[in-house]
Order: structure tokens, then sequence, then C-alpha cells
């Protein structure tokens, strides 16, 4: 089991196709809450991130941000303890 993952998209956004994917290959589950035609849902994620853009996407708690960020920890070497669950998510 892993940490928690939820990401906020859209059906046609290229970063939240990409965000996925490297999700799926790195076998983590994750939450999708899907925001096109949903201004609630999108308002919802934009006070809760701060930001309107998709994805948006949390591991646990912690707000990695969009998919550049999530790349970003994978070429870093991080990505994998912040999804797994002994890191306390």
């Amino acid at each position: 089991m892993s940490a928690e993952v939820t990401l906020y998209s859209t059906r046609f956004c290229p970063y939240c196709v990409a965000a996925k994917r490297l999700l799926d290959a790195k076998g983590a589950a994750y939450r999708d809450i899907p925001v096109d035609g949903d201004p609630q849902l999108r308002q919802e994620m934009t006070k809760r991130a701060g930001q309107r853009t998709v994805p948006q996407i949390w591991i646990g708690e912690e707000h990695v941000g969009g998919y550049t960020d999530l790349a970003a920890l994978e070429q870093r070497g991080l990505l994998d303890s912040l999804l797994s669950p002994a890191s306390g998510a």
C-alpha cells in the first residue's frame, strides 16, 4: 500500500495525462478528481491548491504541485520515498 495520492485533472490536459502515466509507472494508486465541466470542483481545487491550473497533485497531505513538480521529484529520486507508506503520509 502506498501513500494516498489525490490528483485534480481534466480529460484532455497533456500534463494531467503525463502525471497519471508517471504515477501508473510507479504503481501508485491515486484518486483522480476530474474538474472539467464542474466549476464547484475546480473552485475546491483552487481554494485547496491556491492555483487554477491542472493537474494539482497531493501525496498524503503534502501539496506537490503540478506535473513538472512531480517529474522533478522523480528526477531527484525523491518520489519513491514520498509514495511509500513509511513516509508517514
